[in-house]
């Protein structure tokens, strides 16, 4: 379980893109004690009401900019460091995106800084509403 809150509560809600909703999104913090460049971020699985989504249908958006979790793994720009403390918008690529009413979320964050021999990971479950 996360040791500090993990989701902002007020930031579940499809994505719509040119009227149609092409997902949902919601807002995480990191689970490490300091800020971090999106680089050491090694996944962000997404099981939503039971469906776990695909890898590749997982986005980041720090700072305005959206990368895919393949992405991240080059972005070491202080412009795009995930900061200690702040959210940033987890986006999940899901046609039609989620029905309004109650859901079930658990996301799981695994990031490997690089002077630790293991991957740092953080599980969160939580019920939201849309």
């Amino acid at each position: 379980m996360a040791g500090r809150q993990f989701y902002n509560p007020s930031a579940f809600a499809n994505v719509v893109c040119d009227g149609n909703v092409v997902g949902f999104s919601f807002e995480i913090k990191e689970q490490y004690y300091r800020s971090i460049t999106l680089s050491i971020v090694r996944d962000i699985k997404v099981v939503i009401d039971g469906e776990a989504i695909a890898r590749e249908d997982v986005r980041l958006t720090v700072n305005g900019e959206t990368f895919t979790l393949e992405e991240c793994r080059t972005v070491i720009d202080p412009e795009y460091r995930w900061e200690f403390g702040e959210f940033i918008t987890v986006t999940v690529m899901k046609e039609g995106g989620l029905a309004a009413g109650k859901h079930h979320i658990d996301c799981h964050q695994s990031i490997a800084p690089s002077y630790m021999p293991f991957t740092i990971e953080a599980d969160c479950p939580a019920d939201f509403e849309i």
